[in-house]
């Protein structure tokens, strides 16, 4: 998922180890693009990459608006933000006593 969102050129990836504070996901990924079409291409870069590694995407929200597009990929939920909406919304506040790290190259989503 990383290499497929920076390959779109998505910025300031991250991965917050959420499963011990919810049970929606064990990781939020999140990342940015500057524009609402670079965020649907990062979106479908990170929906092939799932699909190659055997793992599904169970739900799509924003993609038509683009501002904030969310993919639910089992294990791990991938938030794809506009600058813009990525300040508003921080999640990397909200969910600041989840431990971050930088995702490896060969993160992907366990398949579902």
């Amino acid at each position: 998922m990383r290499d497929a969102a920076l390959d779109k050129k998505g910025e300031e990836f991250v991965a917050l180890e959420v499963g011990s504070r919810t049970i929606l996901a064990d990781t939020f990924a999140i990342v940015t693009g500057r524009s609402k079409i670079q965020t649907r291409a990062i979106a479908d870069a990170i929906i092939e990459a799932a699909g190659a590694s055997g793992a599904w995407v169970t739900r799509k929200e924003g993609y038509s608006d683009g501002t904030w597009i969310l993919l639910d990929i089992g294990t791990v939920v991938v938030h794809i933000f506009t600058p813009e909406q990525r300040t508003f919304y921080n999640l990397e506040r909200l969910w600041s006593d989840a431990p971050a790290r930088q995702a490896q190259a060969t993160d992907s989503p366990a398949p579902t």
